[in-house]
């Protein structure tokens, strides 16, 4: 648990101003999801287990829940920090088995999952454990960008 900075103006880009709008039969109203429901629809879409999931948005985003491992922990915090506008996650989510925490490192212009892993580990043909560590996030190893937090594990 604790408190998690981003960088504000990097990330995915949740909300947008054509934001999708749902029309409730009963009464016809049009309704458009709230920016809470976005990113827990966004957790949802990762398929990031974790049960009674709660986002808060105010000058930061609070996230509550449970899950069984640190990994699906610092996932959903990277998920949901790594989303353009959100500049802080407080974090509230219990772990039931809990293991070692990753490090955090923050994307620089020039850096490769190559380059990363060779500052990291000595070595940077280990660029597929960073890469593993943040799936389902990363689609693919040369999609990152700078200011994207991404997860080290401990070697």
């Amino acid at each position: 648990m604790g408190l998690f900075s981003f960088i504000k103006g990097a990330g995915k880009k949740l909300f947008g101003k054509k934001e999708e709008k749902t029309v409730n039969a009963p009464t016809g109203e049009i309704n458009s999801p709230s920016r809470e429901d976005l990113l827990k629809a966004e957790i949802s879409r990762l398929g990031l287990p974790v049960q009674n999931l709660g986002v808060e948005i105010s000058e930061m985003v609070t996230v509550t829940g449970q899950t069984e491992t640190n990994a699906d922990r610092e996932k959903v915090i990277l998920a949901l920090g790594n989303v353009d506008c959100i500049g802080c996650v407080e974090d509230e989510i219990t772990v039931t088995n809990p293991e070692p925490e990753a490090t955090f490192h923050v994307v620089q212009s020039g850096d490769t999952l190559s380059k990363i892993s060779k500052d990291v580990y000595g070595d940077p043909m280990k660029y597929n454990t960073i890469f593993e560590a943040n799936k389902p996030m990363l689609e693919h190893p040369d999609k990152i960008y700078p200011g994207q937090t991404l997860r080290i594990p401990a070697q």
